[in-house]
């Protein structure tokens, strides 16, 4: 089973996609090196979009765990979660 890769809705609609799965990534920074190749002709555009964008493995930020260098294992979800306010 894959690793899991939830977009934020600016990233799936830029990919025509809400979700990303690969195979063989060992770590946060492998998911997000995989993820940004998927913007192959755009890579600004995916700093642009994940610049706002805070990174969670299995729901917990990745602040909180072991930064890029988190481990990820077959069936975890990796998920790009944008900053929300409300008032």
């Amino acid at each position: 089973m894959p690793v899991a890769v939830q977009l934020t809705y600016a990233m799936a609609k830029e990919l025509g996609a809400q979700r990303l799965e690969f195979e063989g990534a060992q770590t946060v920074a492998d998911v997000l090196r995989m993820t940004r190749e998927r913007f192959a002709g755009a890579p600004a555009r995916y700093d642009e979009l994940t610049r706002v964008a805070a990174v969670a493995v299995n729901g917990v930020l990745v602040n909180y765990q072991r930064g890029m260098k988190t481990p990820v294992r077959d069936g975890d979800t990796v998920a790009f979660v944008k900053a929300a306010a409300g008032g």
